[in-house]
């Protein structure tokens, strides 16, 4: 039986305990809202382990923020050399920050989850195919 490699988990934004269930619902880039389930729809385990818990994911949403907004101020003065202008990097950075804004929301609480959470473990037993009952 093969097991799902956590990478590829944590880059398809699947639960931290079965590895097969959706976290989000909905596509990343999605007009409507960017919204996490409550439970996984494979296991049943409940993603917001406490009230609040998601509060810690902010911390994880800075940090992600900060690397960006520094790698795109890196990036901007590769491409343009430029030293002179302000209003060029505060207009690249915002916008940067701003497309990779559903991303940030989306793999801080993965992270926090996968990572950061002590109470969250992987369940070999449950990280197996779906089988459908015939009608």
């Amino acid at each position: 039986m093969s097991k799902t490699p956590q990478s590829l988990a944590m880059l398809g934004a699947k639960c931290p305990r079965c590895r097969r269930g959706n976290m989000f619902e909905g596509k990343t880039y999605r007009l409507a809202c960017n919204r996490i389930n409550i439970n996984c729809p494979f296991c049943g385990m409940v993603f917001e382990i406490e009230p609040g818990y998601f509060y810690a994911a902010m911390y994880v949403s800075y940090a992600f923020n900060v690397a960006q907004g520094v790698s795109i101020c890196l990036l901007t003065w590769l491409l343009t050399g430029n030293t002179d202008s302000p209003w060029l990097y505060l207009s690249t950075i915002l916008t940067g920050l701003l497309l990779l804004s559903p991303l940030n929301f989306r793999y801080s609480r993965v992270i926090l989850l996968y990572l950061l959470s002590p109470k969250v473990h992987y369940r070999p037993d449950l990280d197996k195919p779906m089988i459908r009952k015939p009608d």
